[in-house]
């Protein structure tokens, strides 16, 4: 079949690669200028250098032997290395977290910096509507976004999965990014629920990094929930203190900051894997229709290639 994918991340790239593998046509269409989403790294200009974040995903771990397997030919490739800052069984992309994704988009069709804004079923064929798409009809389609945006696209076309989605809530996440001009002083390279900090890392001591001291801040589910329409600027200065207020001792000046607001950061368990409704040929997948993890995301999508096959 000739397959379209709305959206690029981990779970979209996973179903593409699998439906490719098995002889299908695959377009995927993605609003963002290019690969990462939530295992996206943000590069900031200093006075010291460039300085990287990884400002979504701090790392993954892979238990199923599936994703392993696909974690290890990461690793032979350079794409991943452990970090066992994290834990035994956590892994990094390098040289930044976006690597593994930026690897998978490599060699498929993607369409990037595209939205579409509808989709609609003629009972042949999917036709997909936004900026700039050309109306080549599709045998199948999928849906590979955040819950809270499925409903838009699905609502009309497939009311069981518009309802599914609307079930399934993500908590948001308000991510700072401070670089500094020398080291914190702490020994530890990663924070974990400290008061309003879910978690604090310092991103040079990830394998593969380099740049000057910068630090990664996210705010936990309940603060970044009831301060989610603040300024950037004053979640800047309330993570600021709070992270000084853990360290407890005097800060290294601060080079440059960034704020970013991740409206779906940690999604909803459904614990369905995929969704695929035959009678139209029409599919979602997720984290949110699985658990809150890259590894998720991966095997959602390749459950629903599996659905598919």
């Amino acid at each position: 079949m000739r397959i379209g994918i709305i959206g690029a991340g981990m779970a979209g790239l996973s179903c593409a690669t699998a439906l490719t593998a098995r002889g299908h046509e695959v377009v995927l269409f993605d609003k963002g200028r290019g690969p990462g989403g939530r295992m996206s790294t943000r590069r900031l200009a200093t006075p010291l250098g460039e300085a990287a974040f990884d400002h979504g995903a701090q790392y993954f771990t892979a238990r199923d032997a599936r994703f392993v397997k696909a974690v290890d030919d990461w690793s032979d490739a350079g794409h991943v290395a452990r970090w066992p800052v994290a834990g035994d069984d956590a892994w990094v992309g390098t040289p930044a977290m976006n690597a593994p994704v930026r690897a998978m988009a490599a060699v498929l069709d993607v369409r990037w910096a595209t939205r579409i804004d509808r989709i609609a079923y003629t009972g042949e064929a999917w036709h997909f509507h936004g900026d700039g798409v050309a109306d080549a009809p599709f045998d199948g389609a999928v849906i590979a976004i955040p819950a809270e945006q499925v409903p838009a696209l699905t609502e009309a076309a497939a009311p069981s999965i518009a309802a599914l989605a609307r079930a399934t809530p993500s908590d948001p996440c308000w991510t700072v990014m401070v670089a500094y001009d020398a080291r914190v002083p702490i020994g530890s390279d990663r924070i974990v629920d400290r008061g309003p900090l879910a978690s604090a890392v310092r991103n040079g001591a990830k394998p593969g990094r380099t740049g000057p001291e910068a630090w990664v801040l996210q705010a936990s589910a309940d603060w970044s929930r009831s301060h989610l329409e603040d300024e950037p600027a004053m979640v800047e200065t309330a993570m600021l203190a709070a992270f000084a207020d853990t360290i407890g001792a005097d800060m290294p000046a601060v080079v440059t900051t960034s704020a970013h607001r991740w409206r779906y950061a940690k999604s909803g368990a459904q614990q369905r894997g995929a969704v695929w409704l035959a009678d139209r040929r029409l599919g979602a997948c997720g984290d949110w229709l699985l658990a809150s993890r890259v590894e998720a995301a991966w095997l959602s999508g390749r459950m629903l290639a599996d659905l598919i096959a």
